[in-house]
C-alpha cells in the first residue's frame, strides 16, 4: 500500500494552532511512510468563507515546512470566489484534482444520483418551520431531537426536485455497524441512533459527510488522521462508504488541544489577551518555525519509552513518529514549554543566521536597523531571547538617533550627580583614545577605572549604561559599546553629561 494522507481545512478564517497540529502528524506520517501528503480545501460552507483564508493556510504549512506533495494549482485557485490567487502562490496540482471542492459539485451529484437510484438516500422537501415544530414537540416529550423520517417513504415525484430540498440518507432501521479507530480501537453504534442526516443541502452543495468521505475515496486516501472532534461523525462517515460500497480507509482521530491550564478545549479565541491561537500570531511575534514544528508534534505524541529528549529536529521527528504513541487523552497546550523550546533554538542557531531573522521584526516597528549594528549586538543578546520579538526591545536603542535617559536614572547607586558626571567625563576620555575597540579590553579598563575611583564596578557602569541605551537594564553593556561605534557612543555621554548638568 503507497500511504496516501490529506490535510483538509476548510478556508473560513486563519489557521488554528490546533489545524496545524493535525497537518503536522498527516505530514509526518506521511514522509515517515514515503507516502503522500495532501492538501484539499473543503470551501462548501460557503456563508463562513473568509477572503484570505485560503493564503493564510497555505502560508502557515509553507513557514512550517510543511510542504505538500499534491494539491490546489493557481489555476484552481483563480476559480475561487474571491480570486485566491497571489504572488508566490504555489502551483501543485496532481492527478486528483480539483483539490478545492467547491470545484467537484459535478462528482458529488453523480454521487447523490447513484444512492437515489439505489434507494439509498431520499429527497426531502421538509420546511423549516415544519422542522422546527417537530424539534420542539420531541423536546417537550423529554426526546433527543431527530429527523422524524417524514419524505423517506414519500412516492417517487412526490418530492419535486425542481424546487428547494435536502437529500438525506435512508440510515438502516436496524442492526449495528463496528468502526475501528486506530488510536481508540473499535466504536459499535447502533443504526437505530442515527439519524437520516442530510447529505446534499437545498443550495445544491455536498455536506461535509458526504464532500469528504466521495473526495477521499476518489483521491485513494489510505489513513484519515483528523482531531476528535469528528469521532461521533465516524459511524455516519463508514455509513457512507458502506452505501457505495467502497473499502474505508484506515481512521485515527487525534487528541483535542486543551488551554494550558488543562481545563476546557482551546478555543479559536484567545484563552487570555497574551495567549496565540492561530499560526499567523506565533510567527508575527517571533516564534521560530522549526521550533513551533518540534514543539506541536510533542502535543498528544511521545517517541516511547527510553526517548527522554524533547528537542530533535526534523529528521529525527519523521523517523521515530509512530501513531501507536499518539496519546487519546486530550492534551495541554504549554505556552511556557513553547517559550522555552523557542529560546533554545534560538540559542542554537548561527549568529548571522540570527541577526537575518531578527531584522525583519525590527523593520517591522519602524526602525531602520543598520544590518552591521545589528550583526555586532547578536551575540550579546541572544542567550537572552525567548522569541525574535524581544530583540526589538533589546536593540533598538542602537538604532535611534538620540536616546534621552531619565536624568535620575543616570545616577548609580550611592553616588551623587558630581561623581556621575566625573564617571561619564571618564568613559569619554576612555572611549575616545582606547585601542582596540573591542568588548573584553573595554571592559577590562573600565574595572580598572572603577577600582581607581573606589568605587564597585555595578554603580560605576550604571550612567554609562543609562547614558549609551537610555535604559537601565540593556545587552551587555560593553558589546553594545562596540555595536553603537564610537562616535555615537561619545555623543551618548555628551548628552547624559549635560542633561546632569541642567
Amino acid at each position: 500500500m503507497t500511504v496516501r494522507v490529506r490535510f483538509a481545512p476548510s478556508p473560513t478564517g486563519f489557521l488554528h494552532v490546533g489545524g496545524l497540529r493535525t497537518a503536522l502528524f498527516n505530514w509526518l506520517f506521511a514522509r515517515k511512510m514515503n507516502g503522500t501528503f495532501i492538501l484539499r480545501l473543503e470551501d462548501t460552507d460557503q456563508k463562513r468563507f473568509t477572503p484570505g483564508g485560503v493564503r493564510a493556510i497555505m502560508e502557515g504549512l509553507q513557514w512550517l515546512g510543511l510542504q505538500w506533495d499534491e494539491g490546489p494549482s493557481r489555476a484552481e485557485l483563480r476559480k475561487m470566489q474571491t480570486n485566491e490567487d497571489w504572488d508566490g502562490a504555489p502551483d501543485v496540482g496532481g492527478n486528483f484534482g480539483p483539490y478545492i471542492q467547491s470545484q467537484r459539485l459535478p462528482i458529488y451529484q453523480a454521487a447523490v444520483d447513484e444512492l437515489l437510484a439505489q434507494g439509498k438516500a431520499y429527497r426531502c422537501d421538509c420546511t423549516a418551520v415544519r422542522l422546527d415544530a417537530m424539534r420542539k414537540e420531541q423536546m417537550a416529550r423529554k426526546e433527543s431531537t431527530h429527523y422524524d423520517r417524514h419524505c423517506r417513504n414519500k412516492a417517487a415525484g412526490e418530492v419535486d426536485p425542481s424546487k428547494p430540498h435536502v437529500v438525506r440518507i435512508a440510515v438502516p432501521l436496524e442492526g449495528t455497524t463496528t468502526v475501528h479507530d486506530l488510536i481508540r480501537g473499535d466504536i459499535t453504534v447502533d443504526y437505530a441512533k442515527l439519524d437520516d442526516f442530510v447529505i446534499l443541502k437545498s443550495d445544491g452543495f455536498p455536506t461535509y459527510h458526504l464532500a469528504a468521505m466521495v473526495d477521499d475515496h476518489a483521491m485513494q486516501i489510505t489513513h484519515v488522521l483528523r482531531g476528535d472532534e469528528w469521532l461521533p461523525s465516524l459511524p455516519k462517515h463508514y455509513l457512507i462508504y458502506q452505501s457505495f460500497g467502497w473499502e474505508p480507509p484506515v481512521f485515527a482521530h487525534l487528541p483535542v488541544i486543551l488551554n494550558p491550564s488543562g481545563k476546557g478545549k482551546m478555543s479559536k479565541r484567545k484563552a487570555t489577551s497574551a495567549d496565540s491561537v492561530f499560526v499567523s500570531e506565533f510567527r508575527e511575534e517571533g516564534y521560530l518555525p522549526e521550533a513551533l514544528r518540534n514543539f506541536l508534534a510533542f502535543v498528544g505524541w511521545a517517541p516511547g519509552s527510553g526517548i527522554e529528549k524533547e528537542i530533535m529536529p526534523i529528521d529525527e521527528l519523521i523517523e521515530l513518529f509512530d501513531l501507536a504513541h499518539v496519546n487519546p487523552a486530550p492534551a495541554a497546550f504549554p505556552y511556557d514549554k513553547l517559550d522555552w523550546m523557542n529560546g533554545m533554538y534560538i540559542r542554537a542557531l548561527p549568529a548571522d543566521e540570527l541577526a537575518k531573522r531578527i531584522y525583519p521584526f525590527l523593520i517591522s516597528a519602524g526602525i531602520e536597523a543598520d544590518v552591521d549594528r545589528l550583526i555586532k549586538i547578536t551575540p550579546d543578546i541572544q542567550e537572552r531571547l525567548e522569541t525574535l520579538q524581544d530583540a526589538v526591545a533589546a536593540t533598538d536603542f542602537l538604532f535611534a538617533e538620540h536616546v534621552s535617559p531619565d536624568p535620575k536614572q543616570l545616577i548609580g547607586k550611592g553616588m551623587t550627580v558630581e561623581q556621575t558626571l566625573s564617571v561619564l567625563q571618564q568613559a569619554e576620555q576612555v572611549i575616545s583614545t582606547f585601542e582596540p575597540f573591542e568588548a573584553e579590553p573595554l571592559e577590562h579598563a573600565f574595572r580598572a577605572a572603577a577600582d581607581a575611583s573606589g568605587l564597585k564596578p555595578g554603580p560605576f557602569f550604571t550612567p554609562l549604561r543609562v547614558a549609551v541605551t537610555g535604559k537601565t537594564v540593556s545587552p551587555p553593556l560593553f558589546g553594545s559599546i562596540v555595536a553603537l561605534g564610537r562616535e555615537r557612543t561619545i555623543e551618548r555621554l555628551k548628552n547624559a553629561q549635560q542633561l546632569l548638568s541642567n
